[in-house]
């Protein structure tokens, strides 16, 4: 079972690697195409879009087929578009093979997470989700600037067959090392949709979404943090993004331990209060040369520390429909993403400096405290009234 969870970290590997890498070779994919760097970041925002749509439709659709198969066919459409992105030659066939790409990405992770904590000892799913995520952690610390490296000193299109290559050896080590599983959900796709209709779960998907956007509103503006707040020199930014991947990966691993020593809530509770602790911290630290270098590691250290929580909750607020559920919290971190990095580029856009995204974002963190301890209340009212409910008959 282990090689089957190593071949699910792979696919994650892969995955986090073609959706960060695109940020370090934005400057050549503009040139190449002879665009503005803005009019080039239209293909991160693609590969978003592709993951929000994707993640329940592609989750709702693959219900009838079993897990296994349905995690093969993922990673496989995963591997077509993201080498056929190497040979686009214009700029809407690029951002239409970056939407493609992006469709796979929820509905791999939503069900793999599920497919992971099934396969764990009993008492180890939390260990295995976030062994499934450290691929994803992992490809920020050696994809990342691997693909980066490769993009900048050859040509970007080589980013894009090192991230297809990533996918064959995910291909093939899913389909030697998973083994049979049955249908990803039992209950057919109406049922999956009646899921929807509990508040608690779209309270669960908000808190992910504003949340995580906390962690976004820093990390979207973490070049510039360094550089003209701090006063860092531009080489060191590189060396600063590897710091900041390896915070991701001690953080997905202590946020497993935190989900087994506390409820899966309350350990995202915890870590959403730390955030908030961390970003207005950094609103002093920032200008300090090495304050702002021990903040680029603590930051993701606390911010991946609620990935495997909230996962966990969302799974288990979904019961009967856990893999739609799981699905549509990767849609919310992407939401997460683009919200956290759109709001917190208001107050700078109005003059307020780079240290003002702090201040966002630890709003954003604190709001998604709020709405956990909403959750909370509606677990509690709702036992509450089932036990009246029993009192009485």
């Amino acid at each position: 079972m282990k090689k089957a969870i190593l071949a699910l970290a792979i696919g994650g590997f892969g995955i986090g690697m073609t959706e960060f890498v695109i940020m370090g070779i934005l400057p050549e994919v503009a040139s190449a195409f002879n665009i503005s760097i803005p009019t080039a970041g239209h293909f991160i925002s693609a590969y978003a879009l592709g993951v929000v749509v994707g993640a329940p439709i592609l989750t709702a659709v693959a219900s009838k087929w079993e897990a296994h198969k349905v995690l093969l066919g993922l990673m496989l459409w995963f591997t077509v578009f993201n080498s056929l992105s190497a040979f686009a030659n214009s700029y809407y066939l690029l951002l239409i093979s970056r939407f493609l790409s992006g469709l796979p990405h929820g509905a791999f992770f939503g069900i793999g997470a599920v497919v992971a904590g099934k396969l764990a000892k009993p008492g180890k799913d939390a260990q295995a989700i976030a062994m499934m995520f450290t691929g994803l952690t992992v490809a920020n610390v050696l994809g990342v600037p691997l693909g980066t490296w490769l993009g900048q000193n050859f040509d970007w299109s080589v980013s894009f067959m090192a991230v297809g290559v990533v996918g064959v050896f995910a291909v093939t080590s899913i389909k030697l090392w998973m083994p049979e599983l049955p249908k990803a959900t039992g209950n057919g796709f109406r049922a999956d949709v009646k899921a929807l209709k509990r508040p608690e779960l779209w309270m669960m998907i908000l808190l992910t979404t504003i949340g995580t956007g906390g962690f976004f509103a820093w990390y979207s503006y973490i070049a510039p943090l360094i550089t003209d707040v701090a006063g860092h020199p531009e080489s060191i930014v590189s060396y600063a993004m590897i710091l900041a991947g390896l915070g991701m990966v001690v953080g997905n691993l202590l946020g497993a331990k935190l989900a087994e020593i506390f409820k899966p809530l309350n350990a995202v509770l915890i870590a959403l209060s730390l955030m908030v602790i961390g970003l207005l911290s950094n609103t002093f630290l920032a200008y300090d040369k090495i304050g702002v270098l021990v903040m680029t590691f603590l930051l993701p250290v606390i911010a991946l520390c609620v990935a495997t929580p909230i996962q966990m909750a969302v799974i288990n607020t979904a019961k009967g429909s856990e893999m739609l559920g799981s699905s549509l919290n990767q849609s919310a971190f992407n939401m997460g993403n683009a919200s956290g990095a759109y709001l917190a580029g208001l107050p700078i856009a109005f003059g307020y400096g780079i240290v003002s995204a702090q201040y966002v974002g630890a709003a954003m963190a604190a709001i998604g405290i709020l709405i956990g301890f909403g959750i909370i209340y509606l677990r509690k009212k709702k036992t509450s009234e089932n036990m009246e409910i029993s009192s009485s008959s």
